[in-house]
């Protein structure tokens, strides 16, 4: 089976986990802090914190920018639902705004709209780098500065990705920064994902979030005994294990040979569907470089006659295994039934939804596998 994504583990990622294993330490150990050392340097952010997973990373931020309910925190509904539940778990309230169809990212005109009719609420934002593509991070920073906007953003997709040469854009633009590291993403450490920032008080606070808000003091420790420690905010266990970490080790030194390759695909996918009428090729806007966690390929499935259902059983016969990024979060029950859903102030969203399907994208996919996908996808699609 052919799947939309799939991590990519050699015998120098193996080797790498397997001298932990062997170690004596298996969770808090130094292959965690060495990690954190390679993110912080790759991503150009001061400081780093390595996570259980995506999800842990963005509730912690949350909660380091202290949202409640005085909070309108605003947010793509295309994307995962991680992006938007970390606004509801905090009390703050999530407010979706519709994507703009070149990078479907959030629609920053409207956005700004939306920012102009709470005056006298806090407002937060949480930027998703959809795909891969980075989004107009220069336009953010401006309605940051200007509306007294907290940032953070859920770069999982956009590892890698550059605007201006700069990989290091995120850090440089957002309070917060997250990773997701799931086996589908650029890099894996099966499980896992990390915190950046440039803010110390922040990172020092994301810390003692992330091991239930525990602080093991020096002084405290010297004056009462090495088995002190207090909790001092009410946090979770969100850390990263040595396992994990030493994966990521050896991961991150071939993140770039990885998203080479995936932009390599990208283009050959481009060269079957551009210049057709019934298909919408990902764009890439001057002076960006996308990072191709996804390659979603839009789809005017009503005037090709034929339904997106049917076109994924084809293709599962076939052993292609596609997948859709996403439904709408603010159409998912919970979300809808709690604040309502006006379909007119949604309609690039929804027009995305019906539109997208995530061809298959990583780092294993060789040459035999992308001609068979083309040859699939030519019959079925009835490409000449």
């Amino acid at each position: 089976m052919i799947n939309y994504g799939k991590q990519s583990i050699n015998n120098q990622d193996i080797k790498s986990v397997l001298k932990v294993l062997k170690s004596n330490y298996l969770t808090q150990g130094p292959s965690v802090e060495f990690f954190e050392k390679k993110l912080s340097r790759y991503f150009k952010s001061k400081y780093a914190l390595a996570m259980s997973n995506g999800t842990s990373a963005l509730n912690i931020a949350a909660k380091v920018l202290n949202w409640n309910k005085k909070y309108i925190v605003f947010v793509s509904p295309i994307t995962f639902l991680a992006s938007a539940n970390c606004i509801e778990n905090t009390g703050a309230t999530p407010k979706f705004v519709d994507i703009n169809l070149d990078d479907y990212s959030i629609d920053l005109i409207k956005l700004e709209e939306q920012v102009k009719k709470y005056k006298n609420k806090r407002k937060a934002l949480v930027v998703t780098d959809y795909a891969g593509h980075p989004s107009d991070w220069l336009k953010i920073f401006k309605l940051k500065k200007k509306y007294n906007l907290q940032v953070i953003n859920d770069n999982c997709h956009a590892m890698g990705a550059k605007i201006n040469g700069d990989r290091g854009y995120a850090s440089k633009y957002a309070d917060i920064t997250t990773l997701s590291f799931h086996p589908v993403k650029a890099i894996t450490t099966g499980e896992g994902g990390a915190l950046l920032t440039n803010n110390l008080k922040y990172f020092k606070l994301a810390k003692e979030l992330r091991s239930h808000g525990v602080v093991r003091d020096p002084k405290q420790i010297l004056k009462k005994g090495n088995w002190y420690h207090e909790m001092r905010s009410l946090g979770e266990n969100a850390r990263m294990s040595e396992i994990q970490a030493s994966l990521g080790i050896s991961q991150i030194t071939k993140l770039n040979r990885f998203i080479d390759k995936r932009n390599k695909i990208a283009r050959f996918y481009n060269k079957i569907f551009k210049d057709r009428s019934f298909f919408t090729i990902p764009k890439v806007k001057k002076n960006f470089y996308h990072a191709f966690h996804l390659y979603p390929l839009l789809v005017n499935f009503k005037k090709l006659g034929i339904t997106k259902k049917k076109i994924f059983n084809e293709l599962k016969k076939k052993n292609i295994n596609l997948q859709v990024h996403y439904i709408p979060v603010n159409t998912q029950p919970y979300y809808k039934k709690k604040f309502g859903f006006n379909k007119k102030n949604f309609t690039n969203a929804l027009n995305f939804y019906q539109k997208e399907i995530s061809l298959p994208i990583y780092y294993d996919l060789n040459t035999n596998q992308l001609n068979y996908i083309k040859k699939v996808f030519k019959k079925i699609f009835q490409i000449k």
